[in-house]
């Protein structure tokens, strides 16, 4: 067989009992079910492509882009045992990566088990760079090593902090999740735990929000990790109640509103100060530089369309991005890894990062005491 004789097209339902037989004879565990080959054919925000030989497929490859973000992951490669080594998974590393890089996106990840040598040596030729390991990552309980590449613009090294990961353990509190990522990211004798995570929700909490329990007022935030000794301060573009616009009952508004005031009263008296402006870009990475780690607030519209207001945390910046860990993982689709240093291409943060029809920004930038 050459070359020459391998087809790479995207994937299609016909597909499906070859790409089943060809994933369970390739792994024994971590195994691409029917329905899920099933749903990444039909859903968007992927690329699956497959190579086929006279008909048959032998190859696979399967991409997921993340909604919002300028990040690509390869969720999965495999190769028909008999095909290996005649250049296969090249080729759908490359058909891949022209994928990526046709949706727009800049970076390209991947983890591969620390056992894999041959396809950590494929990867390592085709550019990619080992930025981190995850542990006991595979169900056999094995390492997995993460690499990147950045497929388009070759520009400065990313500028990072090297902040832990936590994952939001209810649908309401990524706000304290992503204030415990920064606290203990400034001070790694600081213990984040659920039940602080549910402590810190308590404190800042709004209450109400359109429906179920409220989310984190960014001066409740901001009051919280005062009384934990870390130094903080607050940006807000708009000195009205926070987060009252789609809540219809009165009684409801009147408590929201008495909440807003009183974080607000309790900031001066504590001297916690508060920027009513628009925090900007450059503000933020001044920050940053600074050694703070900003806490910053998203309207997830462009990640899932629901358009809820979302705490994340910056992590990162280079010339093309803005960096963040977000602790909420899309069930069934992401795991730990892809929320973590998400690349946000600048041109595309301005439009994240604000919420609502009045277009909220907010900010609670932290420093280590």
């Amino acid at each position: 067989m050459t070359i020459d004789n391998i087809v790479i097209r995207h994937a299609g339902l016909d597909d499906l009992d070859q790409l089943v037989t060809l994933e369970n004879a390739s792994f024994e565990t971590d195994r691409l079910s029917r329905r899920s080959f099933r749903h990444w054919i039909t859903t968007e925000h992927r690329a699956l492509l497959v190579a086929e030989v006279a008909g048959k497929i032998v190859g696979y490859i399967l991409i997921i882009y993340h909604p919002g973000t300028r990040l690509a992951r390869i969720y999965s490669l495999a190769v028909a045992h008999q095909q290996r080594g005649s250049g296969i998974a090249k080729l759908l590393m490359a058909a891949g990566e022209q994928e990526a890089i046709e949706d727009g996106r800049l970076y390209l990840r991947l983890e591969v088990g620390t056992d894999n040598i041959a396809a950590i040596n494929l990867y390592e030729s085709l550019g990619f760079q080992k930025f981190g390991v995850y542990h006991d990552y595979y169900e056999d309980h094995k390492d997995a090593l993460r690499y990147q590449k950045r497929i388009r613009r070759y520009r400065e090294i990313l500028e990072h902090r090297p902040v832990h990961w936590m994952r939001q353990t209810t649908p309401f509190t990524c706000g304290p999740a992503s204030l415990m990522m920064a606290m203990h990211g400034l001070n790694k004798s600081y213990a984040p735990s659920q039940e602080e995570e549910l402590n810190l929700w308590r404190e800042a909490t709004t209450i109400f929000m359109t429906s179920g329990h409220g989310g984190c007022h960014p001066v409740g935030l901001a009051l919280a990790a005062k009384r934990r000794h870390f130094a903080v301060e607050v940006w807000i573009n708009q000195s009205g109640t926070l987060f009252i616009d789609g809540v219809r009952s009165e009684e409801k508004k009147r408590v929201v509103e008495l909440v807003d005031h009183c974080f607000k009263r309790e900031a001066e008296e504590q001297g916690v100060k508060i920027h009513y402006a628009n925090i900007t870009q450059t503000d933020l990475i001044d920050a940053f530089n600074a050694g703070a780690i900003p806490l910053v607030l998203i309207s997830t519209f462009r990640m899932d369309r629901k358009k809820a207001p979302h705490w994340v945390v910056m992590s990162g910046f280079d010339e093309d991005c803005l960096y963040m860990h977000d602790p909420d993982p899309e069930e069934g689709r992401q795991n730990e890894l892809d929320c973590q240093y998400i690349p946000v291409a600048r041109e595309d943060f301005d439009r994240m990062s604000c919420f609502g029809k009045n277009r909220l920004r907010a900010a609670v930038i932290l420093w280590s005491a």
